[in-house]
């Protein structure tokens, strides 16, 4: 069990962000691993038969062992970065740098080979041929779906934002993942299978939301600098489906069963496209009843990034536990 331990400086510097080179080898990392990833199904069989020679450096860096370069997921600057930014933080990695990752690499799961060795012995051409592929497979397999992805993760980092707000640590930790917990000023990782304590000196902590981490965990815990959970994002489930649940009778008869589903729907923040594909309203009906819900105190708007996403208030909740 890995155990973090707090200082006061640190519960200010907690940071909340996603990344879209964490998901690019998250993916990978699930492509080589499906079998505890039914949720992903649907993507599989989609993004499967589109794999070609060309994601050779992707393959060859992840192979589905524990331990994933540090280099191919560098800490991500702000709250929401862009891919085209994260790439060019990786075109700069020192040659230092990724040779050491890949040492670490071979020391863990044996010999480099392809496309990893060839990276170590020229980093400089390694590295784009490898930015290339990314981008490759970005285009097959993430940008057709990356706007739901994305609003899903903005979705959790205003969950989390406010959680922090609300309640401190504990509130931000208490529905994260079975593995993580959190008592006083400590944070208990209990996936790790050798015992471990740090003590931090003002580093903080970054959480990284993430769509194809589920339903496990990335952590890079044990290197100089801020430390790093990579952890499900909320409402995975919904990523998906097609379908919505029903709303219930009793609140539908009151407010409408347009406004009840979509209330519904809220169990996790939501822009009016995603409430659209979930519930089967076109998006200019989901827009009116949102602005209802809005002028009675049911819901609230945020932006978050590019998205505008819609939250239930505590008025709301009360309304739906009646």
């Amino acid at each position: 069990m890995l155990t973090l331990a707090f200082s006061a400086y640190d519960l200010s510097f907690l940071r909340f962000a996603f990344s879209p080179l964490r998901e690019v080898a998250a993916s990978i990392h699930a492509l080589r691993t499906p079998a505890p990833r039914a949720l992903h199904l649907p993507w599989f069989k989609q993004v499967r038969p589109q794999l070609g020679s060309e994601l050779g450096p992707l393959l060859d860096l992840i192979t589905g062992g524990g331990y994933i370069p540090d280099f191919l997921c560098p800490v991500p600057t702000g709250p929401a970065p862009e891919l085209a930014g994260e790439l060019a933080v990786l075109r700069a990695t020192p040659h230092e740098v990724i040779r050491a990752d890949l040492d670490r690499m071979a020391s863990e799961l044996g010999p480099l080979t392809g496309c990893a060795a060839e990276l170590h012995q020229d980093p400089a051409a390694g590295l784009e041929r490898l930015v290339l592929a990314i981008e490759t497979y970005w285009q097959l397999a993430f940008a057709p779906h990356w706007p739901r992805m994305r609003n899903l993760l903005e979705g959790d980092l205003l969950y989390r934002t406010r959680q922090y707000a609300e309640h401190g640590p504990a509130g931000v930790f208490a529905d994260m993942h079975s593995a993580i917990r959190w008592e006083g000023r400590n944070l208990h990782l209990e996936q790790r299978p050798e015992e471990m304590s740090r003590v931090l000196a003002g580093e903080g902590l970054l959480l990284a939301a993430s769509i194809f981490v589920w339903p496990g965990l990335f952590y890079r815990t044990d290197s100089p600098g801020q430390p790093i959970i990579t952890y499900p994002v909320r409402a995975i489930a919904t990523l998906w489906e097609r379908g919505t649940a029903p709303a219930p009778d009793a609140l539908a008869a009151v407010i409408g069963r347009s406004r009840a589903l979509l209330l519904t729907e809220l169990d996790a923040p939501a822009s009016t496209t995603d409430l659209s594909r979930r519930t089967g309203l076109s998006p200019a009906n989901v827009s009116e009843q949102l602005a209802l819900l809005l002028s009675a105190g049911l819901v609230t708007k945020h932006r978050v990034g590019r998205a505008v996403l819609y939250v239930r208030t505590p008025r709301a909740h009360a309304l739906m536990d009646g």
